[in-house]
């Protein structure tokens, strides 16, 4: 039986939300990037989930809507990011709960593909792939291997292909 509980975020998780992601990176770039998701058009409340132990936040994912373009068709998927645990809370399986349930959440809510730039040894678990081997492209320079797509529905990547666009508020990152 686990210790913690995952829900969607609520108002007055905000301020706990950036405290999680702040310590989480050692820097308020991703706590200032959630707050700036949560006023765009991009944020999608049901997919800010929160995992909490008690009544304290230890962990946070947000999943956002993005584009990826190619030949002048624009397809949507999701940008999973970022993903934060309290440091004092790490390796206890939060942050692949939160994962998990986020995913789920995302399928349920009729999404197709999801898209992260993160650890390579980690989000294959989760069946995350090479978004190169589908012909998806970064905007950022990074090592392939850390540049994943998933689908959610069988058949989704099956000639999804482009460019990545991510919404703006992720150049504050």
């Amino acid at each position: 039986m686990t210790e913690w509980a995952i829900r969607p975020e609520r108002l007055a998780d905000h301020a706990a939300i950036r405290q999680v992601n702040d310590a989480a990176f050692g820097r308020p770039a991703e706590g200032t990037l959630v707050d700036a998701l949560r006023l765009s058009p991009s944020f999608i409340p049901e997919l800010s989930l929160v995992a909490e132990q008690g009544a304290q936040i230890v962990g946070h994912i947000l999943f956002t809507r993005l584009t990826v373009t190619d030949a002048g068709v624009a397809r949507p998927a999701l940008a999973l990011a970022p993903m934060a645990v309290l440091p004092a809370f790490q390796n206890r399986g939060i942050g692949s709960a939160l994962v998990r349930q986020g995913l789920e959440n995302a399928r349920k809510l009729g999404h197709r593909v999801v898209i992260v730039l993160g650890h390579p040894k980690y989000y294959p678990r989760f069946g995350f792939q090479v978004a190169r081997s589908f012909g998806i492209r970064s905007p950022f320079r990074s090592p392939d291997e850390a540049f994943l797509a998933l689908a959610l529905q069988a058949g989704a990547l099956d000639g999804f292909r482009g460019l990545v666009e991510y919404p703006p508020e992720f150049s504050l990152v």
